[in-house]
């Protein structure tokens, strides 16, 4: 029990911080000038790569805010696939070149993104919130 509410709100806190962070990166990209953003081991690049890292980002956060919320938790399970799969396939089933140290960093994300997906698969077993009558 203790162990499900631990790893869900990891899962909260890594995908709060992984939409942040990519929302900030892809922002900058946007207000420099779509195009300027290169992530190699994402199948899109110019600016389809901005844009779709921008409202993926945004995606997550209102996934992130509708779970905590409790309602819609099913957006957040399937938000925490879709990271999960995709640094899975764009580090380690693709062509993808790591630069030094990079590979460490790679795993470290994976492995927290599949922590954070079985947090998230918990949080659809979390009762809903008591509402208090008055």
């Amino acid at each position: 029990m203790i162990l499900k509410a631990i790893m869900r709100y990891f899962s909260y806190v890594f995908h709060g911080v992984l939409a942040l962070f990519l929302l900030a990166v892809s922002g900058l990209a946007l207000a420099t000038g779509p195009g300027n953003l290169h992530l190699g081991m994402l199948p899109w690049s110019g600016d389809t790569l901005t844009y779709i890292v921008f409202f993926s980002a945004l995606f997550g956060l209102i996934t992130l805010l509708l779970a905590i919320k409790g309602t819609l938790r099913i957006l957040f399970l399937i938000w925490a696939f879709l990271v999960f799969v995709m640094l899975l396939k764009g580090y380690i089933l693709s062509g993808y070149k790591f630069a030094p140290h990079e590979f460490t960093t790679a795993v470290y994300l994976i492995v927290g993104s599949l922590l954070a997906l079985f947090g998230a698969w918990f949080q659809l077993q979390r009762s809903p919130a008591v509402s208090k009558k008055f």
